[in-house]
C-alpha cells in the first residue's frame, strides 16, 4: 500500500498541484501566507523533506533555489485515497459507498444521473 500523507503534507501538495506540479519554497511560503498559516521556515522544509522521502515530491536545484516538483498528480493521489477509503470503510463494496452517499443526502438524484451519462458516454 502506498504511504499515506499527513494533513499538513497535503496543504502543501495542494499548493505544489495547484502551481502546475511545480513550485519554488518561496512561492510555497507566499501560498501558506495568504492562506494565513504561520508555520515556520523549519516546519515548511520538514514537511517537504518527508514528502520527498515519501516519494511525493522530488527537489530540482535552480541554482541556489529548491524547485518541489510533485511525483504524483492529485488526480492520481485522489484515485490512491478513494481506493484505500472504499477497502477500509466499505470492504471494497463500491454499491455500499454509493448507497450510503445517496442516503445521506450527501449524492443528489441528479448527481447520480450526471454521472449515469457519463458513464454511458465512456463505455461507447
Amino acid at each position: 500500500m502506498a504511504q499515506q500523507i499527513s494533513e499538513s503534507e497535503l496543504v502543501l501538495m495542494k499548493i505544489i498541484w495547484k502551481n502546475g506540479g511545480a513550485a519554488l519554497y518561496a512561492l510555497i511560503m507566499e501560498e501558506l501566507e495568504k492562506q494565513s498559516n504561520e508555520w515556520k521556515n523549519n516546519t515548511v522544509l520538514t514537511l517537504l523533506s518527508r514528502l520527498v522521502e515519501k516519494k511525493f515530491l522530488k527537489v530540482k536545484k535552480i541554482g541556489r533555489r529548491n524547485e518541489y516538483v510533485a511525483i504524483i498528480t492529485e488526480a492520481d493521489y485522489q484515485a490512491m485515497q478513494t481506493h484505500t477509503f472504499v477497502h477500509k470503510i466499505y470492504s471494497g463494496n463500491v454499491k455500499n459507498l454509493v448507497s450510503t452517499l445517496l442516503q445521506q443526502d450527501i449524492l443528489s438524484a441528479d448527481e447520480l444521473k450526471e454521472i449515469e451519462r457519463f458513464w454511458r458516454k465512456e463505455n461507447e
